[in-house]
């Protein structure tokens, strides 16, 4: 395997010009929230419906050839699944994919239709890096992370380059939805002038609490449910982390009621479909939870959600979701 230490601002730009020769810019649309017009990055509309596609394809197209024969690992609620598997159909590569039985059953849907093998595990239950590690062992393939991977914190960061054309400058901050900080550390690295805002769902703010503690925080052994299940990983990782350090913040934590608002306010003010941790940014934004000003934006990462589960939503009834 090439010798990949640490994701670099480099990185980042070499991933952002590996992205836009197979895929357009997401548009960056303009949006009033409390009076103040900021923008919105709307990665939901690519290929997959998340952003997770950029770090799937420049993991994949920097593996070896030898690499590439082995096939390759990766965990998964479905983003990055999808991500993953859209990039190994493209390159011709083996993908297997880990994925909680609990899953959207739309993500397990496409994730299949992209032609992965998706070896399912419970959750809670069964520690999913133990799967992952003994399919890996099992079939001599390669781990791709989800967010602890350097070449997909490059990859997630080509979504800053294209703000900073689309904007002809940085931007002041950026509201990133957060699960395992894979997202917020390549935009970190992408828009160094940028305040970075990670938004995790409340209980699960693994994120905030490592960049708080200075090291690496897992999950309490009863964690509270959640809507977004994008947004649920045990903890970060220490690449994640060092990167965040001095860079992430304010961290902040978001209720199932306000990213559920924010489903609704996306539909009908910019008439996209969001799924719940796909909304974990806008619904920060929209709780005055965080400054906003004319060069603010808030990531919008994806928008894979059930049809009926959404349109429960949208009607304004609680809705447990499948996850």
């Amino acid at each position: 395997m090439i010798q990949h230490p640490l994701p670099s601002t480099e990185g980042v730009h070499a991933a952002a010009r590996s992205i836009a020769a197979i895929l357009p810019p997401t548009p960056l649309l303009p949006v009033e929230i409390a009076g103040v017009r900021c923008w919105v990055k709307a990665e939901s509309l690519q290929p997959i419906g998340a952003f997770k596609i950029r770090g799937g394809w420049w993991r994949l197209s920097n593996l070896t050839e030898e690499e590439r024969a082995r096939g390759v690992v990766a965990v998964s609620s479905g983003n990055h699944a999808q991500g993953v598997a859209w990039a190994a159909k493209k390159l011709g590569i083996k993908a297997v994919i880990v994925m909680p039985r609990d899953a959207p059953r739309v993500k397990l849907a496409a994730t299949r239709a992209l032609g992965a093998e998706i070896v399912l595990y419970n959750r809670p239950g069964e520690d999913r890096d133990e799967v992952a590690a003994r399919e890996v062992e099992q079939r001599g393939a390669v781990l791709v992370h989800a967010f602890g991977d350097p070449w997909v914190i490059e990859g997630q960061g080509s979504a800053g380059i294209e703000i900073t054309q689309q904007l002809g400058r940085q931007p002041s901050r950026i509201l990133a939805c957060c699960g395992g900080g894979g997202l917020a550390a390549g935009l970190a690295l992408a828009c160094p002038d940028a305040a970075i805002l990670p938004v995790e769902p409340q209980g699960w703010d693994m994120v905030g609490q490592a960049v708080a503690a200075g090291e690496v925080v897992h999950v309490g052994p009863n964690p509270p449910s959640t809507v977004c299940d994008a947004l649920r990983p045990d903890a970060t990782k220490e690449i994640n982390l060092s990167v965040l350090r001095n860079r992430a913040g304010p961290c902040l934590s978001v209720t199932d009621e306000e990213v559920r608002a924010a489903q609704r306010f996306a539909f009908a003010n910019l008439q996209l479909v969001l799924e719940p941790g796909g909304a974990a940014a806008l619904a920060a934004a929209l709780a005055g939870k965080a400054q906003l000003d004319e060069h603010s934006v808030i990531m919008l990462t994806g928008g894979n959600t059930d049809p009926g589960d959404f349109a429960r939503v949208i009607g304004g009834k609680t809705v447990a979701f499948d996850n």
